[in-house]
């Protein structure tokens, strides 16, 4: 039989350019060992469930300028509670059960870290969010 956290932890990509330190505090320490590996391996889901919501809500997005779409963006994350959560629960679902103990002692400021780097993904991949009209013909 696997073990899950096993498992999750194989899967993970590493991220080198992540420095550890002693003065780190636990939130910092959890995100860069954590949240920051998880949220590039769904990186992929996460541009793919941005542009469905983008589209369920009228395709306004892709009409927007570049600070706008960012703006868009910011806002749906902080603001729309059910895409939070989504997003969230796509994250959460990859901890493992030491890692889940940890950010239930405090999911407030971690859900914070986590939504910012989550933004910050969509953010540097705008390109990829645009439509293209070549494929909107398929």
């Amino acid at each position: 039989m696997s073990n899950r956290n096993q498992d999750l932890l194989q899967c993970r990509p590493q991220i080198s350019s992540i420095v550890f330190s002693k003065d780190m505090s636990n939130d910092e320490y959890f995100q860069n060992k954590t949240l920051r590996p998880i949220i590039k391996l769904q990186n992929d889901l996460f541009i793919e469930v941005f542009k469905n919501y983008a589209n369920k809500h009228k395709n306004v997005f892709y009409d927007l300028s570049g600070q706008k779409q960012i703006n868009y963006i910011e806002n749906a994350i902080h603001k729309d509670m059910k895409f939070r959560n989504s997003l969230k629960g796509m994250v959460i679902g990859q901890f493992t059960l030491d890692e889940y103990t940890f950010y239930i002692t405090n999911s407030s400021a971690l859900n914070k870290r986590m939504m910012n780097l989550v933004k910050e993904q969509l953010i540097d991949h705008l390109m990829v969010l645009q439509k293209h009209p070549v494929l909107q013909a398929i």
